[in-house]
């Protein structure tokens, strides 16, 4: 499997990247939508960004209570379930509820969207897996190299165009429905996902036995994070991207008139990062580059103290989201060193932790920009996250065989 059109042709793909961009784009609509809301009856910046950003922060709570479910579930019924979750629940924030209703839907949903991002990666990976035996000839339980990393790549390519299309279309649609208007069509958008993914989708079982519990959660979380290399990879994937993402987050009060510009830019970079590590650099270079990659994330940052005009800010800011390509490369990773029966609660750990981790990290930039300012603030981000990142380089180094995978029970 070494072309996009390959991913395309593989059964199962297309429907699962219909039903996630479906996904990404009613969740950023109804982000921007909520935020809105909440801030006209509050008034309240603080009360505004945590509506927005309360979803991202409760998954560390999923990740602690429901991950073990992500691969003792069967696939096609839980992300159909899912989605029809999140269908309900944004239409019931079209009411809306009261503040505090508003606060518990976004916690439920939170925890719900925890369990989805495990269990829709552990299937991607499934599905690219069986094609890749089929074509190479491989056994069962052999990972392929190429798939996994291709196919995330372009997940990550649509999250990005998605993101963008879903706050300019959210915007459009709160000037002429209003944001309870907005709520609801991305509520529709839920449902459509989960169409998409009844019919779409083939029905398997589980891949693991056993049942799903809180105890099982944290004994498979310790496992997984008990092998040195694991811990390595979880940690480069968590901490240095939500850093990142907190010195974006200060765009708009960076730039108030060219935030569009930077944001666009730095979605530019990351897909062109995307693209050049999935389809150009050949795989016995890839474990080098991870490292780099991470440097590269945080470094155009450490100028933004000296307070660059808007166009070489967003240069820098193209510049810098290029490494964020360095995911890719960490997960491919953290797919050679953990069983297949475990990939789902892995790759849910590390999309929890990641998006808990740019929750904290938008906090954490907020916070300095409002003792110092934008710039100072991103610079300081940055330099936090190069320390971090140097900090785990020795342990990201490819050790010459895999670590021991955790036993099950």
């Amino acid at each position: 499997m070494t072309s996009y059109r390959s991913l395309f042709r593989t059964p199962e793909f297309t429907p699962l990247f219909l039903s996630s961009s479906a996904q990404v784009a009613a969740q950023t609509m109804s982000g921007l939508a909520l935020g809105t809301l909440v801030y006209r009856a509050t008034d309240s910046p603080l009360l505004s960004a945590l509506s927005m950003f309360g979803p991202s922060l409760a998954q560390v709570l999923g990740a602690t209570t429901l991950l073990s479910a992500a691969d003792r579930l069967p696939p096609r019924a839980t992300l159909t379930g899912t989605a029809l979750a999140f269908a309900a629940g944004t239409a019931a924030l079209a009411a809306p509820p009261p503040l505090w209703g508003i606060f518990a839907l976004i916690l439920v949903l939170g925890l719900v969207a925890s369990l989805g991002g495990g269990v829709r990666w552990g299937l991607l990976n499934e599905i690219l897996r069986e094609d890749g035996c089929v074509k190479d000839g491989c056994t069962k339980d052999a990972h392929i190299k190429d798939g996994y990393i291709l196919g995330r790549s372009v997940f990550n390519m649509a999250n990005g165009v998605t993101q963008v299309a879903g706050f300019a279309t959210g915007g459009v649609l709160i000037a002429f429905l209003s944001a309870r208007g907005t709520l609801l069509t991305a509520a529709a958008l839920y449902a459509t996902a989960a169409v998409v993914s009844r019919f779409g989708l083939t029905a398997r079982p589980q891949r693991a036995t056993g049942r799903p519990s809180l105890r099982e959660t944290r004994r498979t979380n310790a496992a997984l994070l008990a092998a040195r290399p694991r811990r390595h990879l979880f940690l480069a994937l968590w901490i240095p991207n939500g850093l990142i993402v907190g010195c974006e987050s200060l765009y708009v009060s960076y730039a108030p008139d060219h935030a569009g510009l930077l944001f666009a830019c730095a979605a530019l970079g990351m897909l062109a990062g995307d693209v050049t590590v999935a389809r150009f650099v050949p795989p016995r270079l890839r474990p080098r580059l991870g490292v780099p990659l991470l440097l590269l994330l945080a470094a155009p940052y450490v100028f933004f103290v000296l307070r660059p005009g808007p166009f070489l800010a967003a240069g820098l800011a193209t510049l810098a989201s290029a490494g964020f390509a360095a995911s890719l490369l960490q997960q491919e990773r953290l797919m050679a060193v953990t069983p297949p029966e475990l990939s789902g609660h892995a790759l849910g750990l590390h999309s929890s932790g990641m998006l808990t981790m740019q929750g904290v990290g938008a906090a954490l930039a907020g916070a300095t920009a409002q003792l110092t300012s934008p710039g100072t603030a991103m610079t300081v981000i940055a330099l936090v996250s190069i320390a971090v990142t140097v900090s785990l380089a020795p342990g990201l180094r490819p050790a010459p065989r895999a670590a021991s995978a955790p036993r099950t029970a």
